[in-house]
Order: structure tokens, then sequence, then C-alpha cells
């Protein structure tokens, strides 16, 4: 274990110091690799640099040395948007009231051309902090919801009718071939150890049923534009990168085949580009979001004529539907 050199000073405040740890390539297991960027925590501007290296052996892109689990947390606070734990935005509520709507709605608009959704469909979302797309789920189909967090959510109101576990995937005890659908909306990226939880998805999941994975993509026309300020970095959250090889590759190792893939997801690419440029105009000075709503809105309207291809072209996410391998 090591020390970070995060203990920068800002306006005469002396900022904590983390535990660093070194690890291996999450998909060979190797040690050797080559530097391939450094990244700034440009979402709350927390000075620090953070490195990403490439495997040499399976050119697999990961944070190494990451911050120590036991430490991480406290970059996932209230704050943290991906939370949705802000409910109040002023004269903007209902705007952003219809925008996380219709990301859940777009979540269930992918999962239900390859699972069937009703009452006795049995469905586990990791990584689902405060529930909203399985209390979606539960509100239209009436599904059996199970939701995974390393985060204590449970209270949340969408959490409510909902089976919330609380840990890491590994931790729970779940019976082989218990859900019809599992879903991982922008988890597999932060996941500290992802080859393990895509091969226990692969136990988890009814030889009928499907895994639904969506994460940022490394080789995309938002990383060209934006490299180090490229939102789908997200250090120090972002534990691995994924380009589509590397993406199926791991895929492939953990006992699992692919259904499906798309250059695309639910996310809305839009959100990168929008971010990306805000990374580089703020330079790790971090975002406040209470500010620049307006603008994300009014910059959506008017570029919608060229999102609205976002499905054919290869703009920042990718989403795979898979299925367990049978013997």
């Amino acid at each position: 274990m090591q020390q970070s050199t995060l203990g920068r000073e800002l306006t005469g405040q002396p900022l904590p110091k983390f535990k660093l740890e070194n690890v291996t390539c999450y998909q060979c297991g190797k040690s050797d690799s080559r530097h391939f960027i450094e990244a700034e925590d440009d979402l709350t501007g927390v000075p620090g640099k953070y490195r990403f290296v490439t495997c040499t052996h399976c050119e697999l892109s990961y944070q190494n040395p990451r911050i120590d689990v036991s430490e991480i947390g406290q970059f996932y606070d209230n704050d943290y948007i991906a939370h949705r734990k802000k409910k109040n935005w002023g004269i903007l509520t209902p705007f952003y009231e219809r925008a996380m709507e219709k990301h859940d709605r777009q979540k269930t608009k992918i999962v239900e051309k390859y699972v069937s959704l009703h009452s006795r469909t049995r469905v586990l979302d990791v990584g689902c902090a405060v529930g909203s797309f399985l209390g979606f789920l539960k509100k239209k189909f009436n599904v059996q919801p199970v939701g995974v967090d390393f985060k204590d959510l449970k209270s949340e109101a969408t959490n409510r009718g909902i089976d919330f576990r609380l840990g890491k995937l590994s931790d729970q005890k779940f019976a082989e071939s218990s859900f019809d659908l599992i879903t991982m909306w922008h988890f597999l990226e932060h996941d500290y150890e992802p080859l393990n939880s895509l091969k226990m998805c692969s136990k988890l999941l009814a030889d009928d049923g499907r895994l639904v994975i969506e994460v940022p993509r490394l080789d995309s026309l938002s990383y060209q534009l934006f490299k180090e300020r490229w939102p789908g970095l997200q250090a120090p959250q972002h534990t691995v990168l994924f380009s589509k090889k590397s993406f199926l590759e791991m895929i492939e190792n953990a006992n699992l085949e692919v259904v499906d893939y798309m250059p695309w997801g639910a996310f809305p690419a839009y959100f990168y580009f929008f971010a990306g440029f805000l990374f580089k105009k703020n330079k790790g000075a971090g975002v406040n979001f209470d500010k620049v709503l307006v603008p994300y809105f009014l910059g959506q309207q008017l570029s919608y004529p060229f999102f609205m291809f976002e499905k054919k072209l290869n703009l920042a996410m990718q989403t795979v539907v898979c299925k367990k391998k049978m013997a």
C-alpha cells in the first residue's frame, strides 16, 4: 500500500491523503503495462491526478494505482449526480425529472426487446443507486426487483418496494439461475472486480435470461475530442476503460455469449460532449451543475438534429446484451 500525492493545498486547507493500491490487469491478470493517460477529478474538482495504464498483453486500459476500496466511497457523496439524490432544481425541476424519466424509459425500451417483462420476471440491477430504474419496471410491469449497491441508499423513496442489497455483488448470497434479467447501467467501469462480477452474472442468469451492460466506449468520437478531459475517464471513480474489443473480450472470458452489440446506450451521448467542453474549460476545477442546467437543456435542443443519428454513430457509449454459455 502506498500514500497518494493528493494532499496538495487548496486555499490554505490541507486535503486528505488517500491510500492507493497497485493492481494487475482485470482481464488477464498480468502486471506489465505502459502509461496511457492521466486524468483529474473534473466532476467534483478535488485536486489530484490519476494514472491509467494499458496492459501490454491484452490491451485493456485501467487505473493503476487505484484508491483503496475502503476510501473510494467519499467520492460518491450526496452530490454525486449519478445517484440522483438531489430533487429540487428550482424552475428547472420539471425538465430534470422529465430527463431522468426518459433515461429510465430508454433503458426499458432496450431490455424489453430481449426479455418479457411481467409479474414473474426476476430482475437484478447491479449498481442500482436510488433504484429509479427498478421502480419504473415495478410500476409498469410489476416485476420482482432486486438492487445491489455498495452505498446504502435503501431509504430513498425510489427504492421502496425493491429488495435492496448493500455491498458488492460478490457479497450477495443469490441462488444460481435466480434472474431472468440482470442489468449493469454504467456500473462495470466502476467495479473493482469486473471480470469476477461478470462471471457471477453468468451463474445467476436463468438459462433463457439476459444480461444488459452499458459502459462508456474508449474508442469513440467523444474520447478523440476530449482525451484527458473525456467524461468517460471520470477519475478516480472509473477503474477500467473499455474499447469495443476489450469489452467483448471480457464478456467472452466470463462464460457469456453476446446476443447483440450496440454502439450507443440509454445514457445520452450529448451529456459526454457537453461535459467534455465544460471539463476542458474548467481544467479540473469541477462543475456546479446548478449553474449549467439552463445551457445544458438549451444545448440539447439545439444539437438534436445531430444527436438524432446517435444510434448510427460511435459517439460515446456501448451496450451489450448477453446470455450465459450453455455447456
